[in-house]
């Protein structure tokens, strides 16, 4: 058992250390689904005998009032202890099942199914001498709060989400956000204490956690912000859950369900009103139902109702309903399509004319999992300031990326580069323009970046002619020593 506190490097590779044991057993795409559960299992466990411990020192031996509820907390049942499980020898998924089980139970209003439901008790995929294993392994270090506190864990926590998507690639993007692109989007937000932040396909919960990390990060109240997510996907709403957690965040609320099907957050038979706003919607859904929107309870069709094969539109019409009408904004992370395809070009143009729309930021390729498509940032605000009503600002960043092996990312400089490109609101050559609503009615709506900003071509232009010098130079160089060389033979 360590005693000391975990550096952050140690506390990772031990995490990961984890998942390696599942590698050949269990594919890598459903390893997110049995080592969160038993890492958070792990954390609450012994953090409860921490507080055990503490309330005892408090008063003085007395073990009933250590195990009050409100020196913990979680509440632990009698049974349901990690100490409990490791105990078992036979049946070790079943014993695991039931403990998770009691302690959903015994904490109805906080951890309710953030289990999951993953089989622990198919012995098939998981032995009781893998399962085993697992436990030992990570029975190696006590995780309370003295030896990793909330921002280490945090921040391993993060660590195995960003390892997992690459791991299992094409089921990534259900639940991982380029942590750069959410750097990116939060910045531009700029969340303040006390604001209610929304996330409707909120996935692993990046967008959410990262505002209230920008306030920690400025030293501001971030325990007032209000954060909501909903998710379709039942383990990556579980894995949510216990991210916020992990980081020692309790003020939120994140539900499962389809939220253009059954929106979970509504208020007086309406869709509830959010301050911000941040997505990576899952983009060109096919499987949805669309029946339903065309007579949406909600009103949500205002723009229209948008193609079977494409639900693009249906996400971006729900965030338009969903933000308060006096201070409400939003970043929607979408590939460019959204901006000029000609099926939406209808909704699109109802769109661009509600003046919501403050920005379009074009990144570049590969910032999307498993997928080199382009991606933008739509950013929009309800209350937008006097000198920009009636404007859009179009930034071309598409070459303001880092591409490692397929996975792009921003550098510090990229970001810092685009959101003062944001915050500035000027036209910057080749870079960024500000363009009025007319001018993109004028294009019958079509919002194609490349329509608005120009692209520098004479830097291309003075590497082809210096290229091309540089050939005819080094053809005269070879023509002159091969003329030597045969002066030289004769």
């Amino acid at each position: 058992m360590s005693a000391k506190e975990m550096d952050q490097k140690s506390l990772e590779k031990y995490l990961w250390g984890a998942a390696t044991a599942l590698r050949g057993t269990i594919d890598a795409g459903d390893y997110k689904q049995y080592i969160f559960p038993l890492l958070f299992f792990k954390r609450i466990s012994d953090v409860y005998d921490e507080e055990f411990e503490n309330a005892l020192a408090e008063s003085d031996g007395d073990l009933e009032y250590a195990a009050f509820a409100e020196n913990h907390h979680f509440q632990i049942p009698e049974g349901a202890h990690w100490k409990d499980v490791r105990e078992t020898t036979v049946n070790v998924g079943l014993a695991l099942q039931n403990a998770m089980r009691a302690i959903e139970k015994a904490n109805p209003d906080t951890l309710e199914g953030i289990f999951g439901d993953a089989s622990w008790t198919n012995k098939d995929r998981l032995s009781d001498a893998m399962l085993t294993n697992l436990i030992e392994h990570f029975s190696q270090h006590k995780l309370n709060l003295s030896n990793v506190p909330d921002d280490k864990l945090g921040n391993a926590y993060e660590y195995l989400i960003k390892e997992f998507a690459d791991d299992s690639g094409h089921t990534a993007a259900e639940f991982y956000t380029n942590r750069t692109v959410v750097k990116l989007m939060t910045l531009i937000m700029d969340p303040q204490p006390g604001e209610s932040v929304y996330d409707p396909t909120c996935g692993s919960g990046g967008l959410l956690l990262n505002c209230a990390l920008h306030l920690k990060e400025e030293c501001k109240e971030y325990r007032t912000l209000k954060l909501y997510g909903q998710e379709i996907n039942l383990i990556t709403s579980a894995i949510a859950r216990m991210n916020m957690f992990m980081h020692g965040i309790e003020e939120f609320d994140i539900v499962r369900g389809d939220t253009l099907a059954n929106p979970g957050f509504l208020e007086n038979d309406e869709l509830k009103k959010f301050n911000v706003i941040l997505a990576n919607p899952p983009y060109s859904i096919k499987s949805w139902d669309r029946k339903g929107f065309e007579n949406d309870p909600y009103g949500r069709n205002i723009w229209g109702t948008p193609p079977q094969g494409c639900a693009d539109y249906a996400f971006q019409q729900h965030i338009h309903k969903s933000l308060d009408k006096k201070n409400g904004r939003y970043a929607i992370l979408w590939p460019h399509g959204i901006l000029f395809r000609d099926m939406e070009a209808q909704m699109r143009r109802k769109m661009v004319e509600t003046d919501e729309i403050e920005a379009v930021i074009g990144l570049g390729g590969n910032l999307f999992y498993n997928s080199p498509m382009e991606a933008m940032i739509l950013v929009g605000n309800t209350n937008k300031p006097k000198e920009r009503k009636g404007k859009v600002l179009f930034v071309n960043g598409k070459d303001d990326v880092v591409n490692n092996k397929g996975q792009a990312y921003l550098t510090a400089d990229h970001i810092k580069k685009l959101y003062h490109a944001y915050v500035d609101f000027t036209d910057i050559p080749h870079f960024a323009q500000v363009v009025t609503i007319d001018e993109i009615m004028e294009l019958e709506g079509n919002m194609n970046i490349n329509f608005y900003v120009s692209q520098d071509n004479s830097q291309n232009s003075s590497d082809f002619e210096s290229v091309f010098q540089n050939w005819l130079d080094a053809s005269d160089n070879l023509k002159n020593s091969m003329n030597a060389l045969f002066e030289v033979g004769v």
